[in-house]
C-alpha cells in the first residue's frame, strides 16, 4: 500500500457539473438531469454490471455510475467537427469499477490494473460503445488519501452505485459527513479518519462506517477540554445522521471523537484499539497528526511502555478476584478479559504491539503455539472460546449464561491464568538470558577503549582481562572493587554458555555493571579531556576571542567563544 499509484493507474479526473449536486432521499447524489438520463440507459448499465461481475466476482469492490465532465472554462467552440465530437463525449456513460486488489499477490499492481482495465474496458465496448468505464484499485484509493488527494473520494460521494460491498457506501458518507465537519469546525479539526472492518478488508454490505475525529484542545481558552469535546461531539454526531438522510445510505455511521491530548495518553496506555486505528486508518483529512504517528508505527518507533504491559497483566488478577464475589452480574465481562489482557501483555513483552480482541487468538497461537511453541493449542482453545460466547452475548445470539456454564469459565479462566504467568516467566527469562550477553559484549568493548587510551591497540579477548588487572587495578588507576564486577559479568556468561545461569547471576552480574559502565566511561573522558585541553590554543583578533582545538589531522576553528550562535570551521593541518 505504500507504493504509489503509477501514471497509467491515476483515474481519470471527471468533475461534476456546475452548481452543485442535489441528494434526494432513495437516489444519492444525483442531479435531476442525471436521474432522467439514469432510467434511459438503466437496461445497459445492468447488463454491464452482470458481465463484470460474473467475469470478476469477489474482485470488485463497488461499480458506480460517475456524473458527467465538466466542460472546461473559456473553451471555443471551433468548427462542426469539434462540436459533433463534444456532442458524443456528452452521451458517454461514464463508469466507475473498482477492484479490490489487497489480496494479490501473484502479479504486480501495474500488471493487475492493466488486466482489469483492459478486460473491463473490452465488457463495455461489447454491451455499448458508450459505456466508457475507468478502473480503480482499492490500494490506491487508499494511498491517494495517505498522499493527501481526496480528489477521487469527492467523485465518488457524487456517484451513483450500480454495485457494493460496502465500500463506495462508506467513502460517500464519509466524504459527505467530512465537508460537513471541516466547514464548520476546521479550526479544530486534526484528522478525519475511516477505520474499523472496511480498511481491514473485512466488512459486509451491512457493515457499521467507523470514522474517527481528533479535535486540537490544545489552544482552548474559554471552555474546558471536557466542554470543547461534549459540544462538538454532539454536533458532529448530529451532522453524521443528517449525512445518512441525506444519502439514502442505511449503515449505520459509527462516530467517535478524541481530543489531542487524551488520544496521546491512550497511545501511551497501549490501547489496543488506538493501535489499531493507527494500523489500518486510512485518513479522509489530515493536518500533519495522523499521518507521522502511522508511520512511526510502521518503523516501530511506538511501543507499550513497561509500565502499559504490567497493566495489561496485572488486570488478570484483579478481574479474576471480581468474578468469583459476582457471578451472575458480571461473570462473563470479567473471566473475559481475565485472560484476554494477560494474552495481550504477553503479546507485548514479546515485543509487538497489543493486537485487539478479535485477533488476540490467532497472533497469540502464531507466536507462541506455533513459532515458539511456548504454549499448547488448549490454551488458544480457551481464550477463542471466551471470546466467542462474549460475542454472542454481545449480539442477543446468546440470552443468558448457566451457573454450570460460569464456572466453567472461571476454572478455564484460573487455569489460562496459571499457564500464562508461566508463559510470562519464561518469555523474561529469555529476555535475561540475551541481556546477560549484551552486557558482556558491552564490557569487553569498553575495556578495549581503555586499553587503546592506555597505548594497548589491539588484544585478544582471552587477554583481556589480564591486561585490564595489570594495566589499570594493579597500578591503582581503576579501583579493585570493579575487579570483581568485572568477573561477576564473566561468570554470568559463562554459565550462560553452559546452560546453567540463574536468576541469581543475572541479578549479581547488573547490580556491579552499572558502577563499573559509569567509572570506565568517566575515566576515558577525563584521560580524553586532559589531551584536548593540551590541544586548545585561545586567540584574540580585534575585540572577540576564538579558539583553536588541535586535532591530530585536522583543526576546529571558533572564531567568537561567547557568541550565541558559534561559527566553527574545520581545518585540514599542513604536513
Amino acid at each position: 500500500m505504500s507504493k504509489k499509484m503509477s501514471k497509467s493507474m491515476q483515474p481519470k479526473e471527471i468533475k461534476p457539473a456546475q452548481g452543485g449536486l442535489p441528494i434526494p432521499p432513495g437516489m444519492p447524489n444525483l442531479p435531476p438531469e442525471m436521474e432522467k438520463k439514469l432510467k434511459v440507459i438503466k437496461e445497459k448499465l445492468d447488463k454491464f454490471k452482470e458481465k463484470v461481475l460474473e467475469k470478476f466476482g469477489d474482485y470488485i469492490v463497488g461499480i458506480a455510475l460517475l456524473p458527467p465532465e465538466k466542460p472546461k472554462e473559456g473553451e471555443a467552440k471551433e468548427g462542426e467537427q469539434k462540436q459533433e465530437k463534444k456532442e458524443g463525449d456528452e452521451n458517454k456513460i461514464h463508469v466507475l469499477v473498482v477492484v479490490d486488489d489487497t489480496t494479490s499477490q501473484k502479479m504486480t499492481k501495474d500488471e493487475l490494473f492493466n488486466k482489469f482495465s483492459s478486460a473491463i474496458k473490452q465488457i463495455g465496448e461489447e454491451v455499448d460503445k458508450e459505456i466508457t468505464p475507468q478502473c480503480a484499485l482499492l490500494t490506491d484509493l487508499w494511498q491517494n488519501c495517505y498522499d493527501a488527494k481526496y480528489d477521487f473520494n469527492r467523485l465518488i460521494s457524487m456517484s451513483a452505485p450500480l454495485h457494493d460491498t460496502g465500500m463506495l457506501a462508506a467513502i460517500k458518507i464519509a466524504e459527505i459527513h467530512k465537508s460537513m465537519v471541516i466547514k464548520k469546525f476546521e479550526k479544530y479539526i486534526l484528522s478525519y479518519v475511516l477505520a474499523g472492518s472496511l480498511t481491514q478488508g473485512k466488512a459486509t454490505p451491512t457493515s457499521d462506517i467507523d470514522v474517527w475525529i481528533v479535535i486540537d484542545d490544545t489552544d482552548v481558552k474559554k471552555m474546558s477540554r471536557a466542554e470543547l469535546k461534549d459540544k462538538l461531539r454532539a454536533i458532529i454526531i448530529g451532522m453524521g445522521a443528517e449525512a445518512g438522510e441525506m444519502t439514502g445510505i442505511k449503515n449505520k455511521l459509527n462516530i467517535q471523537v478524541y481530543i489531542l491530548t487524551d488520544f496521546w495518553e491512550s497511545l501511551k496506555e497501549a490501547n489496543p484499539i488506538i493501535f489499531t486505528l493507527l494500523r489500518d486508518g486510512v485518513p479522509f483529512y489530515d493536518r500533519g497528526i495522523f499521518m507521522p504517528w502511522k508511520q512511526l508505527l510502521r518503523m516501530g518507533r511506538i511501543k507499550p511502555s513497561r509500565e502499559a504491559i504490567d497493566l495489561f497483566m496485572s488486570t488478570g488478577e484483579q478481574s479474576i478476584t471480581r468474578v468469583k464475589g459476582r457471578l451472575k452480574e458480571m461473570g462473563m465481562e470479567d473471566t473475559y478479559y481475565s485472560i484476554l489482557t494477560p494474552s495481550q501483555a504477553a503479546i507485548m513483552l514479546y515485543g509487538l504491539p497489543p493486537p485487539t480482541p478479535r485477533e488476540t487468538p490467532d497472533v497469540l497461537e502464531e507466536i507462541f503455539v506455533k513459532k515458539e511453541k511456548m504454549l499448547e493449542a488448549e490454551y488458544v482453545k480457551i481464550l477463542r472460546n471466551n471470546v466467542d460466547i462474549r460475542k454472542k452475548i454481545e449480539h442477543g445470539d446468546k440470552k443468558e449464561l448457566t451457573g454450570t456454564e460460569l464456572d466453567k469459565l472461571i476454572t478455564d479462566a484460573e487455569k489460562f491464568l496459571k499457564r500464562i504467568k508461566e508463559l510470562f516467566t519464561e518469555i523474561e527469562s529469555r529476555h535475561d538470558e540475551k541481556s546477560i550477553v549484551m552486557l558482556y559484549d558491552e564490557v569487553m568493548t569498553i575495556i578495549r577503549d581503555v586499553l587503546k587510551l592506555e597505548g594497548i591497540e589491539k588484544a585478544q579477548d582471552s587477554q583481556l582481562i589480564k591486561l585490564f588487572e595489570d594495566e589499570l587495578i594493579t597500578t591503582g588507576k581503576v579501583p579493585a572493587r570493579y575487579l570483581r564486577d568485572l568477573n561477576e559479568i564473566i561468570e554470568a556468561k559463562q554459565k550462560h554458555d553452559q546452560k546453567k545461569l540463574t536468576k541469581t547471576d543475572i541479578e549479581k552480574a547488573r547490580k556491579g555493571s552499572s558502577g563499573l559502565f559509569k567509572f570506565l566511561i568517566e575515566y576515558m573522558q577525563r584521560k580524553r579531556g586532559q589531551e584536548l585541553e593540551r590541544a586548545r590554543v585561545r586567540v584574540k583578533h580585534g575585540e572577540k576571542f576564538g579558539e583553536v582545538i588541535l586535532l591530530e589531522s585536522v583543526a576546529f576553528v571558533i572564531h567568537d567563544i561567547d557568541a550565541k550562535e558559534q561559527q566553527i570551521e574545520k581545518a585540514e593541518k599542513q604536513p
